[in-house]
């Protein structure tokens, strides 16, 4: 896909942060847009804004954890425009960070049912009607760094982005057996600059949040506050779409924890304990 103008993308978890940087990017480059959340404002001021530059936007409020709202997030955006070339399975949140035996069961079905199962919700409602049409498509799936490295903090979210990666790496093999026309990738970012620390904002029934877990979040706010522009991430998806890159990475430099972890999956007697990316 070499160019975006005129191609429908739709993006779940548009409202801020990456996907807001994501819509914003595909926005600029004449890209008909379906935007999705659950901060139902947030997604207007998005919409008027874009639309104000010149952008067709349609919004949708959604919960992607909830399949059956996805289902009706295709049902519009295929009576609206017959099409879905670019499908950005976004929406993500993060838990508190607690020890891996401390999180609740509604801790685990939280983070689950949105980072993980919105993606195979995503995966199954759009991706039999992309294949269907016969056109180039693209579907990019938002892991995490922490999809990809052994972690020390996070385990809920960690879990989830571990099986974003593998379920993205499992698609696109699927789609190269069947010599789609519909490629795919994984989205991995490190520190980028949004509100994610404050994700249960949406949560019905949010846990009480402690000072110590105050100061906890506190820190994770500090360090995702010196991150990437969202519109930046924005630009590499929109430049590994371009390239039919599957990796997607945003700090490159950060690659060592990678390589790091791999290294003592093969030595094989201790996982790594590597959360901060080194340089």
């Amino acid at each position: 896909m070499n160019n975006f103008k005129n191609k429908v993308a739709v993006i779940t978890g548009a409202a801020s942060g990456i996907g807001k940087g994501i819509a914003q990017t595909f926005a600029a480059e004449g890209a008909r847009l379906v935007l999705t959340d659950v901060e139902e404002d947030r997604l207007e001021a998005l919409r008027d804004e874009l639309s104000t530059s010149g952008a067709e936007v349609k919004t949708f409020t959604c919960d992607v954890s909830d399949y059956g709202q996805v289902e009706q997030l295709t049902e519009l955006t295929y009576d609206q425009y017959g099409a879905c070339n670019i499908l950005c399975n976004n929406a993500g949140v993060v838990e508190n960070n607690l020890k891996s035996w401390e999180l609740s069961l509604e801790d685990w079905d939280w983070v689950l049912g949105i980072n993980l199962m919105g993606v195979v919700h995503g995966v199954k409602s759009f991706v039999p009607k992309m294949l269907a049409s016969d056109e180039p498509g693209h579907v990019v799936n938002t892991a995490s760094i922490g999809g990809l490295v052994a972690g020390l903090a996070l385990p809920a979210y960690s879990v989830s982005k571990h099986a974003v990666v593998a379920y993205s790496e499992v698609l696109y093999n699927d789609l190269m057996r069947e010599d789609a026309q519909v490629s795919a990738s994984v989205l991995c970012p490190g520190w980028v600059n949004t509100e994610i620390a404050e994700a249960d904002r949406n949560r019905a029934n949010k846990p009480v949040v402690d000072s110590e877990l105050m100061r906890s979040r506190n820190s994770f706010k500090k360090s995702i506050a010196n991150g990437l522009d969202p519109q930046q991430v924005g630009r590499i998806v929109a430049d590994g779409i371009k390239q039919n890159q599957f990796y997607l990475f945003t700090h490159p430099n950060w690659n060592g924890s990678i390589e790091d972890r791999f290294h003592a999956i093969l030595d094989g007697t201790k996982p790594a304990s590597t959360y901060l990316p080194r340089s």
